[in-house]
């Protein structure tokens, strides 16, 4: 039997990120070559990764990366099992690793970090899943930007377009884009606006408004409709919402004050919000 000393199962240990005990067993059962040792590892850790895949991965996490200067910006949510596991600094590195790598492709993370996730399986011991991603890459002028919030239960990711140069570089319009990252944070809209809401879904808004005001004259009802559903708007569609900060200004006016004030024209282009296990 070849003797295996701590130097080889300390290199194959950095190399996998897999138990002492773990590597020593297959270096053993190699006999001492690191390839087929490190095959042996990753072998195990798919069996791993495979038997745990059946098990609730509710927990987690979620964040964001940035690239060529804030241009680009990702969003990524990573579930785990337990809360320990989120707030273990190995894990908040996967997830930080996983944010980075989703700045540099539109591609699902899940798809293409499949022999990443199985090893950070196998060394945590927990089904971990790279659930979602999303990445703004800034079309023409304008600003993104990204905000974590709930110790990162909780990720907004936001374009804003303008049609002068050096309206992004204001301070005005960092401050404009950092309050909508909070709005959508904290007023959770469905939809940009209303034309994005789906026609099922309009035509089963309009039919429970219909039926809760039945009784009324068909002229009448028509019109109660339309008024219930101009508040479904204001309460699922961004720019319809009324500002978290000035609840008596919508974020239609808001953009337009800040147009004025820049001597622009805003608009959001896009937006994403990210809760954990939502």
């Amino acid at each position: 039997m070849v003797e295996i000393n701590a130097t080889q199962v300390k290199e194959l240990r950095e190399a996998t990120n897999v138990s002492m005990m773990e590597c020593k067993k297959a270096l053993t059962e190699a006999g001492g070559d690191m390839v087929k040792a490190t095959k042996i590892l990753r072998e195990r850790g798919m069996a791993v990764a495979a038997k745990k895949a059946t098990r609730a991965a509710n927990q987690g996490l979620v964040a964001t990366a940035e690239a060529d200067s804030g241009r680009i910006r990702s969003l990524v949510e990573v579930n785990c099992e337990t809360d320990f596991v989120a707030r273990n600094d190995s894990f908040k590195a996967f997830v930080a690793d996983m944010a980075a790598k989703a700045c540099q492709s539109d591609d699902s993370q899940a798809d293409r970090q499949k022999d990443i996730l199985t090893a950070k399986v196998a060394e945590i011991g927990e089904n971990l899943i790279i659930r979602r991603n999303v990445r703004f890459s800034l079309q023409g002028k304008g600003g993104v930007a990204s905000y974590i919030h709930l110790n990162s239960k909780l990720g907004v990711l936001i374009e804003v377009s303008c049609q002068n140069d050096k309206t992004q570089e204001t301070e005005a319009f960092r401050e404009l884009l950092k309050d909508l990252t909070l709005h959508i944070a904290a007023c959770s809209p469905q939809y940009l606006v209303a034309k994005d809401v789906p026609a099922e879904v309009v035509a089963g808004e309009r039919e429970i408004y219909a039926k809760q005001v039945k009784d009324k004259p068909p002229q009448v009802l028509e019109k109660i409709v339309d008024g219930k559903m101009k508040k479904f708007y204001s309460e699922t569609c961004l720019v319809d919402q009324f500002f978290v900060k000035d609840p008596k200004q919508s974020i239609t006016a808001l953009l337009a004050e800040k147009g004025k004030l820049l001597a622009d024209t805003l608009a959001i282009r896009r937006f994403v919000r990210y809760q954990l296990g939502q």
